[in-house]
């Protein structure tokens, strides 16, 4: 097979097309929508480590392989993306923002799907001198959230050295081995918050807080296998932890430590559950005498089975709460309990839960310092109705870092149009109910659009998308109440359809295989040879913006007979858009999507062929939209004995009593009949100059029609015969576009949906002929995709019609199922010719096919796509 592929040329003058018949095509989706990926605003910068570029610049498109490179360069006020994969880097944050503009690094977790940074291979996790995995040092205002950090051998996970207001949120940290400290905060750091965390290290500290660290904040964390020590830090903020160490202590204020906080913590110093060796070692608290001063604890919740004391403050051992309380006047909402945790399973990222007839639930502080306005797995605060309410405020937050949750339901996934929207804007909803109170309906909601490579991640239950051509637009959507810690079943994408605009243009020559224009030499397409059409950029739209191309596809000098399919590139399609017998010149006007930048054409006959391809529109997000109507005959020059067009004759056609004032195009169906020589006929817009482009080629004695799309001036278009004889021509009106119109275009890979040879699209009826003066009816084809909660109907169907092996002459007429039939003819033939056009038809209940014929004929239907009406 021989395939041509041409880049864009220059647009030059036009000519037209016709018409059909091919073999039964098997099924054809509709395209999918593509996403809008525009490249990232001064607000976000991307980091993927499966589809980066080495020199890409952080944007959707073009997204950072590392995110060292991002930190290298993000600025005050911008948040980096880090999307799943596994990140073998260590990141040095240099950079900083601002109070108001904190620069932020937020990893995009999803279910099943995580961004992990670190010895992840664990090749770099053998040399003592290896740092920290994220390193902050002398830097301010900067987050990062939700990256699974692993850490090498020898050193600590996470370091913040002189820093401040730096916030570390939603992290899963482990070290590597003999690793000093899961998170480190040094020098002279200062309001430094650790948050819904869970670290895990397997010899050192989770926590490390040095001398001269101030205002810390460490809150909603699991610290697992050791806990918090501080050494002459002040003002320490420690709330609402779950401390699950192995025989050692949970908190350790050392040296001057003073005006602490220490509230609502869960408190287990042995994770396998037995009394230690040495129960001195795994006290619950362990305050040094100078910072007790100013420092204040309640509301925590201590597991006795490690045979370790609650507390040890001011130097002061306190073996059960009763004697801390009388010595201190503090603690005096402390529990001494089972506090019934459990591991869930999340992959990376476990954590632990509390379970039924857990004393930790509805009994914490609300107005403790430092308490969020959600959990670790960032959820909601919720009311178990089979616990008293002993806490403050509302008395049913729970004490730890994970809040019991009720059972939910998932509203499902509804994709819609966008009301009042553009053309291309759709909006993807769900919603997550909990059955007990709550202080705020909250879950996490991952949106992904097919087409689109990432993600998108937030609280709220809306996801708004504008896609960048029509199709379909299929969302897929996850809801967690823990933060994508725990996976969930796949759940298959909810779609919709969305609909172009149509844009006119001046007749342009894209294709002409003998001049050559858009081939490299010239010469006829081989039999069964394949022609690639770059399609570019068109009055400024690129082509990844073109929902699909509206041309006029010649045939000429064919040496046999066959069909030309016209096809999107990188598809394919056994329709048939152009049918031709040896020697005869045939034009047609084509529908076709464009994909990967291009449009295919395919001599499906055993000869060569010559192809002629002219441009007279295309559709995306602006032009016009389409207001179908019931053919209706405008023009016929036989009426009342009229007069042909003479050659070389112009004949004006005034529309403004059937099409609006607005209207920018018509849709016509223009045949000519008894033409006393061959020529060709040329529909353009009033009052331009006739361009050197045919709308329809025609030889003597031939009646043949073809649709064509004009643009309008003033409401009327110049029909040019371009031949030495007369002819007449006949015009059926079948729409028009105007801005006003709502009506869109859904393209589709051209599809069969009609073969009266194989009953195909006919049910009920045994493959045969149509017979004489027999009308069939027949449903559009609509995209084969789940849609909630509902697909939009067709409003209008776009295609080719074929009649092929008709025993006596007659005509095929298109209309609303159920409407009156009209007049108006679609194709016309003669007794054994294949002839076929192009229709556009609105629909009813179904599509009539009305064979007006005293003989028998086969009738064919290729569809290239449908209208919709506008999102109500």
């Amino acid at each position: 097979m021989d395939i041509r592929r041409w880049a864009q040329l220059a647009l030059v003058p036009l000519m037209g097309g016709a018409a059909l018949v091919g073999p039964a095509a098997p099924a054809a989706a509709a395209p999918a929508a593509a996403p809008l990926t525009a490249a990232a605003t001064g607000d976000e910068l991307h980091v993927s480590e499966q589809w980066c570029q080495g020199s890409g610049d952080g944007s959707e498109l073009r997204p950072f392989c590392t995110i060292s490179q991002a930190a290298a360069v993000a600025g005050p006020g911008q948040t980096v993306l880090v999307h799943e994969g596994n990140y073998n880097e260590k990141v040095r944050f240099t950079r900083s923002g601002t109070e108001s503009a904190p620069i932020t690094f937020r990893a995009v977790n999803v279910n099943y799907r995580m961004a992990q940074v670190g010895a992840v291979s664990g090749a770099a996790n053998t040399v003592a001198s290896n740092p920290a995995i994220l390193d902050f040092s002398g830097v301010h205002d900067v987050t990062v959230e939700g990256l699974v950090v692993i850490g090498v051998s020898y050193a600590d996970a996470v370091t913040v050295r002189d820093s401040q207001r730096v916030r570390l949120d939603k992290l899963t940290v482990q070290t590597g081995s003999y690793g000093p400290s899961g998170v480190r905060i040094s020098g002279t750091s200062n309001r430094v918050t650790l948050s819904r965390s869970f670290v895990r290290t397997w010899q050192g500290q989770s926590v490390s807080v040095e001398p001269g660290v101030t205002d810390t904040t460490i809150t909603a964390n699991q610290l697992d296998s050791s806990g918090l020590a501080a050494a002459d830090a002040l003002r320490l903020t420690i709330t609402g932890n779950t401390l699950h160490t192995d025989c050692s202590q949970g908190v350790v204020l050392a040296g001057r430590s003073s005006g602490a906080s220490i509230r609502n913590n869960i408190v287990v110093t042995t994770r396998r559950r037995h009394v230690c060796e040495t129960p001195a070692d795994a006290t619950g608290i362990r305050v040094s005498a100078e910072s007790a001063e100013g420092t204040s604890t309640d509301y925590n919740l201590f597991d006795p089975t490690s045979g370790g004391r609650p507390y040890t403050w001011a130097g002061s051992d306190h073996p059960t709460l009763a004697s801390f309380v009388a010595a201190t006047g503090q603690g005096t909402h402390d529990l001494w309990a089972d506090p019934k945790i459990v591991w869930v399973g999340g992959m990376s990222r476990s954590y632990l839960e509390t379970r039924e007839g857990s004393p930790a639930r509805d009994s914490a502080d609300a107005s403790a310092p430092g308490v969020l306005d959600t959990d670790m797995l960032d959820a909601s605060f919720a009311d178990d109705p089979a616990v008293a309410n002993t806490g403050t405020g509302r008395g049913y937050r729970d004490r730890g870092a994970v809040e019991a949750q009720g059972p939910v339901t998932q509203d499902p996934l509804r994709v819609e149009r966008k009301v009042g929207g553009g053309p291309f804007d759709v909006v993807a909803r769900s919603g997550v109910h909990s059955a007990w109170p709550v202080e705020r309906e909250r879950a996490q909601y991952a949106f992904l659009l097919n087409g689109e490579k990432f993600w998108r991640v937030s609280t709220s239950a809306t996801a708004e998308y504008t896609l960048r051509r029509a199709g379909d637009a299929c969302v897929q959507v996850q809801a967690s109440q823990t933060d994508f810690r725990l996976p969930k079943e796949y759940e298959e994408p909810v779609c919709t359809q969305v609909g172009a605009r149509f844009v006119p243009i001046t007749p342009t020559r894209l294709l002409d295989t003998r001049a050559p224009i858009g081939v490299p030499a010239s010469g006829p397409v081989p039999g069964f040879g394949t022609i690639e059409l770059g399609i570019g950029i068109i009055g400024g739209v690129p082509d990844t913006d073109i929902s699909a191309v509206v041309l006029n596809v010649t045939v000429t000098q064919p040496a046999s007979a066959g069909f030309i399919s016209v096809y999107p590139g990188g598809d394919s399609s056994d329709a048939s858009s152009v049918n031709f017998v040896a020697g005869e010149t045939v034009p047609n006007q084509v529908t076709v999507p464009v994909r990967n930048g291009s449009v295919m054409f395919r001599n499906a006959g055993s000869g060569t062929v010559h192809l002629v391809a002219d441009l007279q529109g295309f559709y995306a997000a602006t032009g016009s939209g389409l207001a179908s109507a019931p053919p209706t005959r405008v023009l016929d020059t036989r009426d009342g004995g009229g007069a042909p067009i003479p050659g070389k004759a112009t004949r004006t056609l005034d529309l403004s009593g059937r099409i609006p004032a607005t209207a920018t195009a018509a849709v016509l169906s223009v045949a000519v009949t008894a033409p006393t020589t061959s020529g060709v006929l040329t529909v353009y817009p009033y009052g331009w100059t006739a361009p050197a482009a045919s709308s329809l080629n025609f030889v003597a004695g031939q009646t043949i029609p073809n649709l064509v799309t004009v643009p309008v001036v003033d409401g009327q278009i110049n029909i040019f015969n371009n031949s030495s004889g007369t002819t007449h021509v006949i015009a059926d009106l079948a729409g028009w576009f105007s801005p006003e119109a709502t009506h869109t275009f859904v393209p589709m890979t051209p599809k069969r949906i009609v073969d009266s040879r194989s009953s195909l699209g006919l049910p009920g009826r045994t493959p045969a002929p149509l017979a004489a003066r027999q009308t069939v009816r027949f449903a559009p084809f609509r995209g084969e995709v789940t849609c909630n909660p509902a697909c939009p109907a067709p409003t209008a169907l776009l295609g080719n019609v074929t009649v092929t092996a008709p025993t006596t002459p007659g005509v095929l007429t298109l209309h609303p199922g159920g409407a009156a039939r009209p007049t108006a003819s679609n194709v016309n033939f003669v007794a054994g010719e294949t002839a076929s056009n192009a229709a556009v038809v609105a629909v009813g209940s179904g599509v009539d096919l009305f064979h007006n014929s005293g003989g028998t004929s086969h009738v064919i239907v290729d569809q290239a796509g449908y209208f919709i009406a506008a999102a109500s």
